[in-house]
């Protein structure tokens, strides 16, 4: 899986960016900035609904009812939480949406990735003895991201044609 996703058209966005520098635009770098920030805004808004609506079921057993949580952090929420993005105007330019592993717990640092596979495979209430598997709709954060590139795509060159005639 892809722990994050970034948005790029490297080539336009340095030379773009080296010129905002030289014509000293503020103004529009910010502009920038905040117009690439609110093309990839859908895409994590959509990943959050995904996550917090993932269907994680036992194999053959989905109408048997489970008990209480161990923990009392709800995992959908948690990892929904922790998706992050992140805009570059300066030397390495672009957007950047990621699951931010230092906003999980420790125990769940590697679990977006497990569940974009489709299997988890956890110790029944912490019993080590125990082990059941469970089964995520995969891939999760590929399908939602290979949904929404394209408009990010279009909506990113959009801005960087409008940037350009700026600075003509």
């Amino acid at each position: 899986m892809a722990q994050q996703v970034r948005i790029l058209h490297t080539g336009s966005l340095l030379e773009l960016s080296r010129r905002l520098r030289a014509a000293g635009g503020e103004n529009i770098r910010q502009s920038m900035h905040r117009r690439i920030r609110r093309a990839a805004e859908p895409l994590k808004d959509d990943l959050q609904a995904t996550m917090r609506g993932l269907n994680i079921r036992p194999p053959g057993r989905s109408t048997r009812p489970g008990g209480p949580s161990p923990t009392t952090r709800p995992l959908r929420a948690t990892i929904a939480d922790a998706i992050r993005i992140s805009v570059r105007t300066g030397a390495s330019p672009g957007a950047t949406v990621w699951v931010d592993k230092g906003r999980l717990p420790p125990d769940l640092k590697n679990m977006p990735k497990v569940l974009n596979d489709g299997r988890v495979r956890h110790p029944v209430f912490g019993n080590r003895r125990r082990w059941v598997n469970q089964w995520a709709q995969p891939p999760w954060w590929d399908t939602t991201v290979r949904r929404h590139t394209p408009r990010i795509e279009r909506e990113v060159a959009r801005v960087l044609d409008d940037v350009r005639r700026r600075l003509e």
